[in-house]
């Protein structure tokens, strides 16, 4: 059924009890139509499939090799080829100490 703005902001209550029943309600602006009442229905919950993409993925060995110092520096982390690793760290004392005697 096809309804003018102004007879649906009228009769909304009935037009949404038209679109619960399944019929197609159709909003005019003029002789256009600019909008369809539908009744509402959930979504049906999507369950995640543990190893769904299992297969469609393909990589070479080679991708999981350590950069080596030409890569770090195109990739944009030149920066850690001069930096300790953690385990090399100074473990010193802070700078800043309190006096308590």
């Amino acid at each position: 059924m096809a309804y003018t703005v102004h007879q649906a902001k009228t009769h909304f209550s009935r037009l949404l009890k038209e679109a619960e029943a399944g019929q197609e309600v159709i909003v005019m602006r003029g002789s256009k139509p600019v909008a369809k009442l539908v009744p509402y229905a959930p979504l049906a919950e999507k369950r995640r499939l543990p190893g769904g993409f299992e297969g469609l993925v393909h990589a070479q060995d080679s991708a999981f090799d350590p950069l080596n110092d030409a890569e770090l520096v195109e990739y944009g982390f030149g920066f850690m080829l001069n930096s300790k690793a953690p385990s090399e760290l100074d473990h010193a004392e802070p700078a800043i100490s309190a006096n308590l005697s």
